[in-house]
């Protein structure tokens, strides 16, 4: 039986990088491999839509998190956190963490924080340091509103940095347009990786800030020695050399399709799922969708632990399940990176099945019918 990654993170991996991944183990510090690094630099960039310096690091994405809270937040410092599901909720652990006076724009899973409540906060704390916010938060399939939250932040002396991780790749993701200063994001998701690096663009602004702060309490994630060997496309400590020569592979390939073209293809694959959602007669869970993924409310009736089970066991769909408060509430269908139109069709399909084998009510190929119908419109009007 054929196996279908369709979670939001890990994601499926395409066969060139995999191939790269085979390749016999060379030597980190070499030509060669600085090379490969100074690659993979140039193409972040275009896939970050920056021309800021970018920090790679050995690590997951919470890494490249830790990072962006660490080199910025001294004890006391204000921290404005939005907090819509359980990477919200990492950023505030990092803060408290790090000592910051933490101030929680929380809101209801399912629900996004308004960028007017962003202004309202930064009124009432004007000496914050930096904003902290999920450009998709993973673990409830929303989307913020980070081009109109940059445009609210960049009019104060605060920084913005945006959890990208399941986003970069799978939605619009304008990082300088938007005044992002830090953009973290990870190799597992839509960049087609296996989990194992992080990446932290840093823009101007940040480095100013970063400079006029002391040095930071952690040894690792020391920006300032990243950025400093990322200048010779170099890292301070040892590289994942061979994670970073595979990620230049998936990385030559969306820059190439084009990001323009990703972000289009990724929003169609999202409308479609969503037709198909509304066409077996369930909700979605997220009130902004994201592009990359489609959470879905378990319909009454249904067992929430035995449906993800049956899509993996009987048809090799893996899906992911909720998370925290949400666990056998919601699935999580991912539809990101290396996933294309002929994926989400054949992913309804097993939502079909699965639900019918479970004694919910469907008509058969209505679903299928409703996601065909909107890929058909995309791709005539290519």
């Amino acid at each position: 039986m054929k196996y279908r990654l369709m979670t939001p993170g890990p994601s499926i991996v395409p066969e060139e990088t995999l191939l790269t991944l085979a390749k016999p183990v060379r030597h980190h510090r070499t030509a060669e491999n600085k090379a490969i690094m100074a690659e993979a630099l140039s193409l972040l960039k275009q896939v970050f839509c920056t021309k800021n310096d970018v920090a790679v690091f050995t690590s997951s994405g919470t890494g490249a998190m830790e990072t962006a809270v660490a080199t910025f937040i001294r004890p006391g410092d204000t921290a404005i956190v939005i907090s819509a599901g359980k990477w919200g909720e990492r950023w505030s652990e990092l803060c408290k963490t790090f000592q910051a006076n933490l101030v929680e724009l929380k809101t209801d899973y399912g629900k996004v924080v308004s960028p007017a409540e962003v202004e309202a906060a930064l009124k009432k704390h004007p000496k914050t340091v930096a904003v902290y916010s999920q450009l998709s938060e993973t673990s409830t399939g929303v989307a913020h509103d980070i081009a109109a939250i940059g445009e609210v932040v960049k009019k104060t002396p605060a920084l913005l940095a945006v959890d990208g991780i399941s986003g970069v790749g799978a939605m619009e993701c304008r990082t300088d347009d938007w005044g992002v200063d830090l953009l973290a994001c990870g190799s597992q998701k839509a960049l087609m990786m296996p989990p194992g690096l992080a990446f932290l663009s840093v823009s101007e602004k940040a480095k100013k800030v970063m400079e006029s702060k002391p040095a930071p309490p952690t040894y690792y994630f020391d920006l300032k020695k990243y950025l400093a060997k990322a200048a010779e496309n170099d890292t301070p400590y040892t590289p994942a050399h061979t994670l970073i020569a595979a990620q230049v592979e998936s990385l030559r390939m969306m820059v190439n399709q084009g990001m323009e073209n990703i972000w289009r293809d990724a929003k169609t694959m999202s409308q479609a799922m969503l037709a198909a959602v509304a066409a077996l007669g369930l909700k979605p869970f997220a009130e902004v969708p994201t592009a990359g993924l489609t959470t879905i409310v378990v319909p009454s009736g249904v067992d929430g632990a035995t449906w993800p089970k049956l899509l993996e066991q009987k048809y090799g769909v893996k899906v992911a399940g909720g998370q925290g408060s949400l666990k056998n509430k919601i699935i999580r269908v991912a539809h990101m990176g290396y996933v294309d139109a002929l994926d989400v069709v054949g992913i309804v399909a097993a939502l079909e099945w699965s639900l019918a084998e479970l004694g919910y009510t469907v008509e058969p190929g209505k679903a299928v019918a409703a996601a065909t119908k909107v890929f058909s419109a995309a791709f005539s009007a290519k």
